[in-house]
Protein backbone atom coordinates (compact mmCIF):
# COMPACT_ATOMS: atom_id res chain seq x y z
CA UNK A 1 0.00 0.00 0.00
CA UNK A 2 1.12 3.54 -1.02
CA UNK A 3 0.31 7.16 0.00
CA UNK A 4 -0.38 8.70 -3.54
CA UNK A 5 1.04 12.43 -2.78
CA UNK A 6 4.57 12.98 -3.87
CA UNK A 7 6.99 13.49 -1.92
CA UNK A 8 7.20 17.27 -1.92
CA UNK A 9 10.55 18.74 -3.76
CA UNK A 10 12.66 21.28 -1.47
CA UNK A 11 11.94 24.81 -1.51
CA UNK A 12 8.35 24.47 -2.91
CA UNK A 13 5.39 26.64 -1.71
CA UNK A 14 3.31 25.78 1.26
CA UNK A 15 -0.20 24.12 1.05
CA UNK A 16 -3.11 25.89 0.76
CA UNK A 17 -5.38 26.80 3.87
CA UNK A 18 -6.80 24.12 5.84
CA UNK A 19 -10.22 22.67 4.17
CA UNK A 20 -12.61 21.39 6.83
CA UNK A 21 -12.10 18.58 9.02
CA UNK A 22 -14.33 15.55 9.66
CA UNK A 23 -15.88 15.67 12.89
CA UNK A 24 -15.09 13.37 15.40
CA UNK A 25 -17.13 12.56 18.48
CA UNK A 26 -15.50 11.59 21.39
CA UNK A 27 -17.16 11.02 24.48
CA UNK A 28 -20.05 13.72 23.45
CA UNK A 29 -17.21 15.97 22.82
CA UNK A 30 -17.04 17.13 18.88
CA UNK A 31 -13.40 17.24 17.94
CA UNK A 32 -13.31 18.77 14.11
CA UNK A 33 -16.02 19.55 12.02
CA UNK A 34 -16.39 23.42 12.11
CA UNK A 35 -16.41 22.51 16.23
CA UNK A 36 -14.49 24.78 18.45
CA UNK A 37 -10.59 23.80 19.16
CA UNK A 38 -11.13 21.29 22.37
CA UNK A 39 -8.55 21.56 25.29
CA UNK A 40 -6.61 18.03 26.19
CA UNK A 41 -4.60 16.92 28.76
CA UNK A 42 -2.88 14.20 30.47
CA UNK A 43 -2.16 12.90 33.25
CA UNK A 44 1.14 11.78 35.10
CA UNK A 45 -0.10 9.95 37.74
CA UNK A 46 0.23 5.66 38.10
CA UNK A 47 -3.06 5.02 36.49
CA UNK A 48 -3.04 1.92 38.65
CA UNK A 49 -3.40 4.16 41.75
CA UNK A 50 -6.85 4.83 41.79
CA UNK A 51 -6.81 7.86 43.89
CA UNK A 52 -4.23 9.80 42.67
CA UNK A 53 -5.65 9.37 38.82
CA UNK A 54 -9.00 9.66 39.86
CA UNK A 55 -7.95 13.25 42.17
CA UNK A 56 -5.45 14.46 39.03
CA UNK A 57 -8.09 13.62 36.60
CA UNK A 58 -10.67 15.94 38.47
CA UNK A 59 -8.59 18.18 38.91
CA UNK A 60 -7.77 18.91 34.82
CA UNK A 61 -11.13 18.78 34.70
CA UNK A 62 -12.48 21.59 36.97
CA UNK A 63 -9.10 23.43 35.22
CA UNK A 64 -11.08 23.36 32.23
CA UNK A 65 -9.76 20.17 30.51
CA UNK A 66 -12.37 19.03 27.83
CA UNK A 67 -10.48 15.46 27.43
CA UNK A 68 -8.11 13.69 29.67
CA UNK A 69 -5.52 11.13 28.39
CA UNK A 70 -4.53 8.60 31.14
CA UNK A 71 -1.42 5.86 30.67
CA UNK A 72 -2.55 2.30 30.10
CA UNK A 73 0.66 0.53 29.97
CA UNK A 74 -0.16 -3.05 31.89
CA UNK A 75 -2.89 -4.90 33.59
CA UNK A 76 -2.91 -3.28 36.52
CA UNK A 77 -3.43 0.43 34.78
CA UNK A 78 -6.01 -2.02 32.56
CA UNK A 79 -7.84 -2.59 35.00
CA UNK A 80 -8.19 0.56 37.30
CA UNK A 81 -9.72 2.22 34.26
CA UNK A 82 -13.31 1.23 34.82
CA UNK A 83 -12.78 1.99 38.55
CA UNK A 84 -11.05 5.41 37.52
CA UNK A 85 -14.35 5.91 35.45
CA UNK A 86 -17.12 4.78 38.27
CA UNK A 87 -15.42 7.09 41.11
CA UNK A 88 -15.17 10.11 38.61
CA UNK A 89 -18.84 9.63 38.10
CA UNK A 90 -19.57 9.14 41.43
CA UNK A 91 -18.15 13.26 41.95
CA UNK A 92 -19.67 14.37 39.51
CA UNK A 93 -17.04 14.37 36.63
CA UNK A 94 -17.85 13.40 33.60
CA UNK A 95 -14.92 13.98 31.16
CA UNK A 96 -14.01 11.58 28.47
CA UNK A 97 -11.17 9.32 29.56
CA UNK A 98 -8.78 8.81 26.62
CA UNK A 99 -6.45 4.95 26.65
CA UNK A 100 -3.06 5.96 25.83
CA UNK A 101 -1.63 2.45 24.76
CA UNK A 102 2.08 1.57 23.79
CA UNK A 103 3.48 -1.88 22.39
CA UNK A 104 0.60 -4.08 24.14
CA UNK A 105 -2.13 -2.26 23.51
CA UNK A 106 -3.77 -5.18 21.71
CA UNK A 107 -3.27 -7.04 24.29
CA UNK A 108 -4.78 -5.33 27.30
CA UNK A 109 -8.06 -4.20 24.96
CA UNK A 110 -8.36 -7.49 24.58
CA UNK A 111 -7.93 -8.93 28.00
CA UNK A 112 -9.53 -6.12 29.69
CA UNK A 113 -12.86 -5.88 27.97
CA UNK A 114 -14.63 -3.13 30.66
CA UNK A 115 -11.27 -0.56 30.23
CA UNK A 116 -12.22 -0.87 26.22
CA UNK A 117 -15.67 0.03 26.94
CA UNK A 118 -14.94 2.37 29.90
CA UNK A 119 -12.67 4.69 27.63
CA UNK A 120 -14.09 7.51 25.11
CA UNK A 121 -11.08 7.02 22.50
CA UNK A 122 -7.88 4.84 22.43
CA UNK A 123 -4.46 6.59 20.95
CA UNK A 124 -1.74 4.22 19.52
CA UNK A 125 1.44 5.11 18.07
CA UNK A 126 1.96 3.25 14.50
CA UNK A 127 5.75 3.34 15.59
CA UNK A 128 5.22 1.01 18.61
CA UNK A 129 2.17 -0.83 18.17
CA UNK A 130 4.01 -3.96 17.05
CA UNK A 131 7.27 -4.58 14.97
CA UNK A 132 7.95 -6.35 11.85
CA UNK A 133 5.70 -9.00 10.80
CA UNK A 134 3.36 -8.17 14.54
CA UNK A 135 2.70 -4.52 13.67
CA UNK A 136 -0.10 -4.92 11.32
CA UNK A 137 -1.29 -7.76 12.75
CA UNK A 138 -1.33 -5.53 16.35
CA UNK A 139 -2.25 -2.20 15.27
CA UNK A 140 -5.36 -4.13 13.33
CA UNK A 141 -6.63 -5.63 16.41
CA UNK A 142 -6.89 -2.54 18.57
CA UNK A 143 -8.84 -0.94 15.33
CA UNK A 144 -11.01 -3.93 15.41
CA UNK A 145 -11.18 -3.49 19.30
CA UNK A 146 -12.34 0.49 18.42
CA UNK A 147 -14.96 -0.75 16.00
CA UNK A 148 -16.73 -3.12 18.30
CA UNK A 149 -17.19 -0.79 21.22
CA UNK A 150 -17.60 1.95 18.49
CA UNK A 151 -14.50 4.12 20.04
CA UNK A 152 -12.54 6.25 17.85
CA UNK A 153 -8.74 6.32 17.74
CA UNK A 154 -5.94 8.94 17.83
CA UNK A 155 -3.59 8.08 15.48
CA UNK A 156 -0.51 9.53 16.94
CA UNK A 157 2.83 9.85 15.23
CA UNK A 158 5.74 10.54 17.09
CA UNK A 159 9.13 11.64 15.71
CA UNK A 160 10.78 9.89 19.00
CA UNK A 161 9.33 6.73 17.72
CA UNK A 162 8.96 6.89 14.59
CA UNK A 163 8.52 3.94 12.30
CA UNK A 164 12.25 3.04 11.37
CA UNK A 165 11.79 0.57 8.14
CA UNK A 166 9.66 3.54 6.74
CA UNK A 167 12.02 5.64 7.74
CA UNK A 168 15.10 3.98 6.15
CA UNK A 169 13.17 3.10 3.02
CA UNK A 170 12.46 6.91 2.49
CA UNK A 171 16.19 7.98 3.41
CA UNK A 172 17.48 5.05 0.86
CA UNK A 173 14.93 6.18 -1.94
CA UNK A 174 16.02 10.36 -1.52
CA UNK A 175 19.79 8.90 -1.54
CA UNK A 176 18.78 7.54 -4.90
CA UNK A 177 17.24 10.25 -6.60
CA UNK A 178 20.71 12.11 -5.46
CA UNK A 179 19.62 13.74 -2.11
CA UNK A 180 16.78 16.26 -3.34
CA UNK A 181 15.68 16.58 0.39
CA UNK A 182 17.19 17.33 3.31
CA UNK A 183 17.38 14.40 6.25
CA UNK A 184 14.58 16.55 8.29
CA UNK A 185 12.62 17.20 5.25
CA UNK A 186 12.06 12.96 4.95
CA UNK A 187 11.68 12.61 8.50
CA UNK A 188 8.47 14.93 8.49
CA UNK A 189 7.55 13.04 5.03
CA UNK A 190 7.92 9.71 6.77
CA UNK A 191 5.97 11.16 10.04
CA UNK A 192 3.01 12.48 7.43
CA UNK A 193 3.00 9.17 5.54
CA UNK A 194 3.22 7.02 8.74
CA UNK A 195 0.22 8.55 9.76
CA UNK A 196 -1.73 8.76 6.28
CA UNK A 197 -0.54 5.03 5.84
CA UNK A 198 -2.03 4.15 9.48
CA UNK A 199 -5.20 6.14 8.80
CA UNK A 200 -6.06 4.07 5.36
CA UNK A 201 -5.02 0.83 6.79
CA UNK A 202 -7.68 1.81 9.76
CA UNK A 203 -10.40 3.01 7.09
CA UNK A 204 -9.50 -0.69 5.17
CA UNK A 205 -10.36 -2.61 8.35
CA UNK A 206 -13.81 -0.81 8.74
CA UNK A 207 -12.89 2.09 11.32
CA UNK A 208 -14.62 5.09 9.41
CA UNK A 209 -13.05 8.23 9.23
CA UNK A 210 -15.37 9.85 11.43
CA UNK A 211 -13.58 7.99 13.94
CA UNK A 212 -10.26 8.88 13.57
CA UNK A 213 -7.66 11.46 14.47
CA UNK A 214 -4.59 12.10 13.77
CA UNK A 215 -1.59 13.83 14.78
CA UNK A 216 1.67 14.56 13.95
CA UNK A 217 4.43 15.46 16.97
CA UNK A 218 7.97 16.86 16.48
CA UNK A 219 9.62 18.94 19.37
CA UNK A 220 10.65 21.90 17.04
CA UNK A 221 8.74 24.74 16.37
CA UNK A 222 9.79 25.08 12.45
CA UNK A 223 9.36 21.11 12.00
CA UNK A 224 5.73 20.89 13.77
CA UNK A 225 4.63 23.69 11.71
CA UNK A 226 5.95 22.52 8.33
CA UNK A 227 4.54 18.62 9.19
CA UNK A 228 1.23 20.00 9.77
CA UNK A 229 0.83 22.12 7.15
CA UNK A 230 1.55 19.79 4.89
CA UNK A 231 -0.62 17.03 6.62
CA UNK A 232 -3.59 19.02 6.73
CA UNK A 233 -2.80 19.67 2.62
CA UNK A 234 -3.12 15.98 2.20
CA UNK A 235 -6.07 14.81 4.72
CA UNK A 236 -8.87 15.63 5.95
CA UNK A 237 -8.81 13.94 9.09
CA UNK A 238 -9.38 16.14 12.49
CA UNK A 239 -5.85 16.91 14.29
CA UNK A 240 -4.37 17.02 17.42
CA UNK A 241 -1.87 19.47 18.04
CA UNK A 242 0.97 19.41 20.49
CA UNK A 243 4.58 20.18 20.29
CA UNK A 244 6.29 16.98 22.42
CA UNK A 245 8.76 17.25 24.84
CA UNK A 246 8.08 21.12 24.93
CA UNK A 247 10.35 21.77 27.87
CA UNK A 248 9.50 23.30 31.56
CA UNK A 249 8.27 26.80 32.62
CA UNK A 250 8.61 29.85 30.03
CA UNK A 251 10.33 27.46 27.10
CA UNK A 252 7.85 25.11 26.72
CA UNK A 253 5.08 27.75 27.03
CA UNK A 254 6.12 29.94 24.16
CA UNK A 255 7.60 27.04 22.30
CA UNK A 256 4.20 25.80 22.27
CA UNK A 257 2.20 29.24 21.82
CA UNK A 258 4.73 29.86 18.73
CA UNK A 259 4.16 26.90 16.65
CA UNK A 260 0.50 25.76 17.83
CA UNK A 261 -0.65 29.78 17.54
CA UNK A 262 0.67 30.18 13.77
CA UNK A 263 -0.87 26.62 12.46
CA UNK A 264 -4.34 27.79 14.80
CA UNK A 265 -4.23 30.96 13.11
CA UNK A 266 -4.31 29.06 9.24
CA UNK A 267 -7.27 26.90 10.18
CA UNK A 268 -5.70 24.04 11.40
CA UNK A 269 -5.39 22.06 14.45
CA UNK A 270 -9.41 20.69 16.39
CA UNK A 271 -7.75 20.11 19.64
CA UNK A 272 -4.61 20.84 21.25
CA UNK A 273 -2.78 20.25 24.18
CA UNK A 274 0.39 22.16 25.86
CA UNK A 275 2.99 19.58 26.73
CA UNK A 276 4.62 21.00 29.82
CA UNK A 277 7.28 19.47 31.59
CA UNK A 278 5.93 20.43 35.62
CA UNK A 279 8.30 21.31 38.17
CA UNK A 280 8.98 18.55 40.91
CA UNK A 281 5.90 18.72 42.74
CA UNK A 282 4.54 21.20 40.18
CA UNK A 283 0.44 21.67 39.26
CA UNK A 284 -0.35 19.74 36.99
CA UNK A 285 -3.07 21.84 35.71
CA UNK A 286 -1.07 24.68 34.33
CA UNK A 287 -0.68 22.82 30.43
CA UNK A 288 -5.04 23.49 30.81
CA UNK A 289 -4.37 27.23 32.06
CA UNK A 290 -1.72 27.78 29.21
CA UNK A 291 -3.63 25.93 26.39
CA UNK A 292 -6.84 27.54 27.85
CA UNK A 293 -5.14 31.09 27.22
CA UNK A 294 -3.53 30.64 23.94
CA UNK A 295 -7.00 29.61 22.42
CA UNK A 296 -8.31 33.01 24.70
CA UNK A 297 -5.84 35.61 23.83
CA UNK A 298 -5.97 34.39 19.87
CA UNK A 299 -9.89 35.32 19.91
CA UNK A 300 -10.77 31.23 19.26
CA UNK A 301 -12.47 30.83 22.71
CA UNK A 302 -13.97 32.46 26.04
CA UNK A 303 -12.62 30.09 29.25
CA UNK A 304 -12.44 33.14 31.61
CA UNK A 305 -13.20 36.62 32.07
CA UNK A 306 -10.15 38.85 30.65
CA UNK A 307 -8.28 41.00 32.81
CA UNK A 308 -5.98 43.76 31.41
CA UNK A 309 -3.31 45.24 33.45
CA UNK A 310 -0.42 47.23 32.86
CA UNK A 311 2.94 45.87 32.66
CA UNK A 312 4.38 48.89 35.07
CA UNK A 313 7.31 51.88 34.77
CA UNK A 314 9.00 54.37 36.87
CA UNK A 315 5.22 55.84 37.38
CA UNK A 316 4.08 52.95 39.24
CA UNK A 317 6.37 52.09 42.25
CA UNK A 318 3.70 51.07 44.27
CA UNK A 319 2.51 47.22 44.10
CA UNK A 320 -0.88 47.51 44.41
CA UNK A 321 -2.23 47.28 41.17
CA UNK A 322 -0.04 44.02 40.22
CA UNK A 323 -1.27 42.54 43.68
CA UNK A 324 -4.97 43.22 42.75
CA UNK A 325 -4.56 42.29 39.43
CA UNK A 326 -3.04 39.08 40.41
CA UNK A 327 -5.73 38.42 43.14
CA UNK A 328 -9.14 39.20 40.68
CA UNK A 329 -7.41 37.02 38.28
CA UNK A 330 -7.15 33.94 40.71
CA UNK A 331 -10.42 34.62 42.37
CA UNK A 332 -11.96 35.23 38.54
CA UNK A 333 -10.13 31.45 37.58
CA UNK A 334 -11.33 29.92 40.79
CA UNK A 335 -14.89 30.31 40.68
CA UNK A 336 -15.15 29.42 37.11
CA UNK A 337 -16.54 25.88 37.55
CA UNK A 338 -19.61 27.17 39.62
CA UNK A 339 -19.42 30.58 37.72
CA UNK A 340 -20.62 29.43 34.16
CA UNK A 341 -23.91 27.73 35.20
CA UNK A 342 -24.37 30.29 38.01
CA UNK A 343 -23.58 33.31 35.31
CA UNK A 344 -24.00 32.44 31.97
CA UNK A 345 -21.90 34.53 29.60
CA UNK A 346 -19.77 35.80 32.33
CA UNK A 347 -16.81 34.45 30.35
CA UNK A 348 -16.90 37.26 27.70
CA UNK A 349 -16.63 39.97 30.69
CA UNK A 350 -13.34 42.01 30.77
CA UNK A 351 -11.72 43.79 33.34
CA UNK A 352 -8.78 46.46 33.57
CA UNK A 353 -6.77 46.84 36.38
CA UNK A 354 -4.31 49.73 35.55
CA UNK A 355 -1.44 51.35 37.53
CA UNK A 356 -1.49 54.91 36.12
CA UNK A 357 -3.13 58.41 34.55
CA UNK A 358 -1.13 57.64 31.42
CA UNK A 359 -3.23 54.52 29.57
CA UNK A 360 -5.19 53.91 32.78
CA UNK A 361 -8.72 56.02 32.37
CA UNK A 362 -8.48 54.92 28.36
CA UNK A 363 -8.03 51.08 29.02
CA UNK A 364 -10.42 50.95 32.02
CA UNK A 365 -12.84 52.65 29.65
CA UNK A 366 -12.64 49.79 27.24
CA UNK A 367 -12.98 47.45 30.25
CA UNK A 368 -16.39 46.49 30.94
CA UNK A 369 -14.93 47.73 34.54
CA UNK A 370 -12.14 48.85 35.24
CA UNK A 371 -10.07 50.76 37.97
CA UNK A 372 -7.23 53.35 37.05
CA UNK A 373 -4.78 53.11 40.44
CA UNK A 374 -2.97 56.51 41.24
CA UNK A 375 0.85 56.23 39.79
CA UNK A 376 4.05 57.53 41.43
CA UNK A 377 3.11 61.16 42.87
CA UNK A 378 -0.18 61.93 41.39
CA UNK A 379 -3.47 62.19 43.46
CA UNK A 380 -4.46 58.96 45.81
CA UNK A 381 -7.64 58.49 43.97
CA UNK A 382 -9.01 55.89 41.91
CA UNK A 383 -11.53 56.03 39.12
CA UNK A 384 -13.89 53.53 37.95
CA UNK A 385 -15.17 53.49 34.93
CA UNK A 386 -18.56 50.80 34.45
CA UNK A 387 -19.50 50.03 30.94
CA UNK A 388 -17.09 53.00 29.38
CA UNK A 389 -18.38 55.33 32.02
CA UNK A 390 -16.76 56.75 34.97
CA UNK A 391 -18.85 55.72 37.82
CA UNK A 392 -17.11 56.14 41.12
CA UNK A 393 -13.59 57.37 42.75
CA UNK A 394 -12.14 54.98 45.50
CA UNK A 395 -9.87 56.64 47.99
CA UNK A 396 -8.48 55.44 51.12
CA UNK A 397 -6.46 51.93 52.23
CA UNK A 398 -9.33 50.13 50.88
CA UNK A 399 -9.08 50.68 47.52
CA UNK A 400 -8.68 46.73 46.10
CA UNK A 401 -11.20 44.87 48.62
CA UNK A 402 -13.72 47.73 47.64
CA UNK A 403 -12.77 47.57 43.86
CA UNK A 404 -13.69 43.49 44.30
CA UNK A 405 -16.80 43.72 45.43
CA UNK A 406 -17.77 46.42 42.75
CA UNK A 407 -16.71 43.21 40.28
CA UNK A 408 -18.47 40.95 42.42
CA UNK A 409 -21.34 43.12 42.37
CA UNK A 410 -21.23 43.78 38.44
CA UNK A 411 -21.11 40.21 37.80
CA UNK A 412 -24.44 39.48 39.71
CA UNK A 413 -26.19 42.69 38.38
CA UNK A 414 -25.23 41.46 34.88
CA UNK A 415 -25.09 38.00 34.79
CA UNK A 416 -27.35 37.01 37.06
CA UNK A 417 -29.55 39.13 35.26
CA UNK A 418 -29.03 37.42 32.24
CA UNK A 419 -29.86 33.87 34.22
CA UNK A 420 -33.04 35.27 35.55
CA UNK A 421 -34.46 36.38 32.03
CA UNK A 422 -33.03 33.35 30.58
CA UNK A 423 -34.97 31.63 32.70
CA UNK A 424 -38.37 33.42 32.57
CA UNK A 425 -38.25 32.69 28.63
CA UNK A 426 -38.36 28.94 29.52
CA UNK A 427 -40.84 29.21 31.99
CA UNK A 428 -43.19 31.13 29.19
Amino acid sequence: MTIAAPIPAAGQAGPAPRRATVGVDVGGVTVGGGAAVVVQSMTNTDTADVDATVAQVAALHRAGSELVRITVDRDESAAAVPRIRERLERVGVFVPLIGDFHYIGHKLLADHPACAEALAKYRINPGNVGFKEKKDRQFGAIIETAIRYDKPVRIGVNWGSLDQELLTRLMDDNQANGFPMTADAVTREAIIQSALFSAELAEEIGLPRSKIILSAKVSRVQDLIAVYRDLAERSNHALHLGLTEAGMGTKGIVASSAAMGILLQQGIGDTIRISLTPEPGGDRTREVQVAQELLQTMGFRQFVPIVAACPGCGRTTSTVFQELAEKIQADLRKNMPVWKTKYPGVEELKVAVMGCIVNGPGESKHADIGISLPGTGETPAAPIYIDGKKAATLRGANIAAEFEAMVASYIEQRFGQARSEAAERIGA
